[in-house]
């Protein structure tokens, strides 16, 4: 799917929860309070599947905003990100028809992703594609992001297959390509700006 219109909508959500709990921010203000929670979670938190953790960023960007901790709205405006973020999810047309391919050929599909099994799982269940896959790898399940090792020997491991038996596609060169080259997978780099 197109990451940008989702993570838009969801943050517009977001805009639009943070007004409704009262806070009166513009737009920009708002962006602003996101950015630098995400800034500051990233810097204190170490890399792996909590440093992609958009309630971690609205809980910090609150707290640095305000002076205080504010859980409870923190927590509404991450899942008004994710609520509206799964919803503007549109998948890329050939998804579908490309796993369906694949299952029919007999190949196994794992996803292995950098970031919480939660958001992961329901990102697969809101694109109709749950079914479709034989393993899904999260890095908190790892303990650390791609390009990790342990991030495609985990997932290689579960589909009972070989690197020489596997391809990685994804869209990242520094995490998806770099990581499956340095175990001899080979890899491809899905360009989605040009996917239709």
């Amino acid at each position: 799917y197109p990451y940008r219109p989702a993570a838009d909508a969801g943050l517009t959500a977001a805009f639009e929860r943070a007004d409704a709990l009262g806070y009166e921010f513009d737009r920009e203000t708002f962006e602003g309070v996101y950015e630098t929670g995400r800034r500051e979670a990233k810097r204190e938190v170490p890399a792996g599947a909590a440093s992609h953790d958009r309630f971690a960023y609205f809980k910090r960007g609150l707290e640095l905003h305000t002076g205080e901790p504010r859980p409870g709205d923190a927590h509404a405006l991450g899942e008004a990100y994710w609520d509206e973020f799964c919803e503007a999810m549109a998948p890329f047309a050939e998804l579908r028809p490309t796993l369906a391919a694949l299952r029919d050929a007999g190949t196994a599909i794992a996803v292995t992703t950098n970031l919480q099994t939660r958001v992961q799982l329901r990102k697969l269940s809101a694109l109709g594609v749950g079914g479709s896959v034989d393993a899904v790898v999260t890095s908190e399940e790892v303990g650390r992001d791609k390009p990790g090792s342990a991030m495609f020997t985990l997932p290689l491991a579960r589909v009972d297959a070989r690197p020489s038996e596997a391809v990685v596609v994804g869209d990242n060169p520094a995490a998806d390509v770099a990581g499956g080259n340095a175990l001899g997978i080979e890899t491809v780099l899905f360009d989605h700006a040009h996917a239709h």
